[in-house]
C-alpha cells in the first residue's frame, strides 16, 4: 500500500508539474506575451496539456488508483491521502472518456480565441469572433457527449466548475433568486433618487489608484513575497502553488471602482489559493473545492466586506491621502451610499450587487440553449440584446458592450458562469457562520483588523483544498446545504436601508 501510494503520489506531481507549466505560459499570454508569439503558444499549451491528460489517464494511473483504493478504508476518513485517492479515481473516471486528442484541440483552440476575442472586442464587432466560437461550441459539445449525460447536455459541463452540481439544482436556486431580486429591484426604482454615486464623475489617477489597491492587498493578508498584480484584458487569478498566486486588473481613470473592486476581488480568490495547506503541494486538491466555492471567496471580500460601511471607515481616509482633490471634502456616509448605488448597466464586472445576478441568469440561459442546440452562435448579439433588455432594461450600444465583453467563452469556460451567483449565495452562509465565532466582525474591520476574518476562512475552508467536495466543505461548515435565503436577507437589508423601502 505504502508503495503503491507513493508511486501514486509521485505520477500526480509529474502531472500536476505539466498542467502548472501550461498556467505559466497561459498567465504570460494574457499578461506580456508580444502578439507574434500566438501559433506556438497555442501549440506548447497543446502539447503541455494532452501530455498531461495522457499521463493520467494512462493504465498505470488507473492501476495505481484502483490498488490503493482497496486500502484507503484504513486511513482517517478525512486525511489527505484517502481523500486524494477518492476525488483522484473520481476524476479519472471523467477523463479517461476524453480522447488526448480532443484536449490538444480544445488546448490550441482557445489558446488562438483569446487573442481572436481581444481583437474583435477592440474592433466591437461579434462577426470577426463568431467562427472560431462556433468552433468551440462543437468541441464543448463532444466533450460533453464523451462525458455523458442523464438529463441536460449542458449538466457534464456545470460539473467540471461545480461537483455534484445539475442544471436542474441551479434553475431551482436561480428561481428563487430572481424572484426576491426583480421585487427588490422594483422597490429601489421607486426611490432611485435617494442614492447618488456623482463622487465619482471624475478623473482618479491610474498609478494612484494602482498604489491604492496595492494598499488594500496588503491590508487584506495578500502576500506579495508569494504573488503579484499585474494588467490584463480582463482581470483573473492564476496559481501554480500555493507560493506563487498572481492576480491581474484593469485600470480606467474615470472607473475609479473597475480597478479596486476588480483587485479585491481576485484578492479574494488569491488568499483562498494562498491558504491551501502546504501538505497538498504537488496534487490536483491543492487548489479550492470548487468554483462557487471560490466564488464566494472573491465575492465575500469585494462586497460582503469592500462595500460595506465598516470597510470605508477605516479606508477612505487612506484613500484621500491618494486623492486630497477628488475626496478632500467627501464623507463616510456619502462615499459608502455612492459605492452601493444600484443602476443597470451593460457590463457584468462593474454591476452592483442587486443587479449583478441578472447578468449572470442572462448568460445561464443563452449557454444552456446554446449547448442544447436551440440556439445558433450567429445568433447570439441578437439574443444577448434581447435579454438584456428584459433583464436590465437596457440595451447595449455594441458588441463590446454586450456579447463581447467577458473572456471566459474565449477559454472554452462553458458552465463557469452560474458559479458567480451560487458563490453570492454561498459568501452570506459562511458570513453569517464567521459572524458567530466572531462577533466584532465589523468592528474588526472598521480597525482595519482583517488577520481574524482571514484566519477564519483558512481554518474553515481554504486549507482543505479540494479534498471535500463542495456539498460537503458547504454542510461542513454551515450545517447545510447550499440555501440563498441569508443572501437575499442580506441585499434586502442592506439596500432596503439604503433606498427607504
Amino acid at each position: 500500500m505504502n508503495a503503491q501510494l507513493e508511486r501514486l503520489k509521485q505520477c500526480l506531481g509529474e502531472i500536476d508539474d505539466l498542467s502548472k507549466a501550461a498556467a505559466v505560459l497561459d498567465w504570460d499570454q494574457q499578461t506580456y506575451m508580444p502578439p507574434g508569439g500566438l501559433e506556438a503558444r497555442s501549440w506548447q499549451l497543446a502539447t503541455l496539456q494532452r501530455l498531461a491528460h495522457e499521463k493520467f489517464t494512462s493504465k498505470e494511473m488507473g492501476d495505481l488508483l484502483q490498488e490503493t483504493l482497496l486500502h484507503i478504508e484504513s486511513l482517517d476518513a478525512d486525511s489527505d491521502d484517502g481523500r486524494l485517492v477518492r476525488v483522484m479515481w473520481r476524476e479519472y473516471q471523467k477523463q479517461i472518456k476524453i480522447p488526448p486528442s480532443l484536449v490538444a484541440e480544445f488546448a490550441r483552440k482557445t489558446s488562438i480565441a483569446h487573442q481572436v476575442w481581444e481583437d474583435a472586442r477592440a474592433e466591437k464587432r461579434f462577426a470577426a469572433f463568431q467562427p472560431i466560437l462556433e468552433d468551440l461550441v462543437q468541441l464543448i459539445r463532444r466533450k460533453a457527449e464523451n462525458l455523458g449525460y442523464t438529463d441536460h447536455i449542458y449538466d457534464p459541463l456545470l460539473d467540471m466548475y461545480e461537483p455534484e452540481m445539475k442544471t436542474a439544482d441551479v434553475e431551482r436556486t436561480f428561481k428563487e433568486l430572481k424572484t426576491a431580486i426583480i421585487a427588490l429591484i422594483q422597490g429601489i426604482a421607486q426611490h432611485r433618487d435617494a442614492v447618488r454615486d456623482t463622487v465619482f464623475w471624475q478623473e482618479f489617477d491610474v498609478q494612484q489608484q494602482w498604489l491604492f489597491g496595492i494598499e488594500v492587498l496588503q491590508q487584506m493578508g495578500y502576500d506579495f513575497e508569494r504573488g503579484r498584480q499585474d494588467k490584463s484584458a480582463h482581470p483573473f487569478t492564476t496559481n501554480f502553488s500555493p507560493d506563487d498566486v498572481r492576480i491581474t486588473t484593469r485600470l480606467y481613470p474615470n472607473m475609479f471602482a473597475s480597478a479596486l473592486f476588480s483587485s479585491i476581488h481576485e484578492g479574494g480568490h488569491a488568499l483562498y489559493e494562498q491558504g491551501v495547506s502546504r501538505t497538498l503541494l504537488r496534487t490536483p486538491i491543492c487548489t479550492g473545492a470548487s468554483m462557487a466555492v471560490h466564488e464566494s471567496q472573491s465575492r465575500f471580500w469585494e462586497n460582503v466586506i469592500g462595500r460595506s460601511r465598516a470597510f470605508w471607515t477605516y479606508f477612505l481616509p487612506r484613500l484621500q491621502t491618494y486623492f486630497p482633490a477628488q475626496l478632500r471634502d467627501v464623507s463616510l456616509e456619502n462615499f459608502y451610499r455612492s459605492i452601493n448605488v444600484v443602476r443597470p448597466d451593460f457590463i457584468r464586472v462593474e454591476a452592483d450587487e442587486v443587479t449583478y445576478n441578472l447578468h449572470i441568469f442572462l448568460r445561464f440561459e443563452l449557454e444552456t440553449a446554446l449547448i442544447a442546440g436551440d440556439i445558433e452562435v450567429k445568433d447570439l448579439p441578437m439574443l444577448w440584446n434581447q435579454k438584456m433588455q428584459k433583464y436590465l432594461g437596457v440595451t447595449p450600444p455594441d458588441d463590446a458592450m454586450g456579447v463581447l465583453q467577458d473572456v471566459h467563452w474565449s477559454a472554452g469556460l462553458f458552465g463557469y458562469f452560474p458559479t458567480y451567483a451560487l458563490g453570492n449565495v454561498l459568501s452570506m452562509q459562511f458570513c453569517a457562520c464567521m459572524k458567530r465565532d466572531l462577533p466584532e466582525f465589523d468592528e474588526m474591520i472598521a480597525r482595519g483588523e482583517f488577520t481574524p476574518i482571514l484566519a477564519w476562512l483558512r481554518e474553515n475552508i481554504h486549507k482543505h483544498g479540494s479534498k471535500f467536495t463542495p456539498t460537503e466543505l458547504v454542510r461542513r461548515v454551515t450545517g447545510e446545504a447550499m440555501n440563498p435565503k441569508a443572501y437575499i436577507a442580506y441585499l434586502h437589508g442592506k439596500y432596503g436601508e439604503l433606498y427607504g423601502i
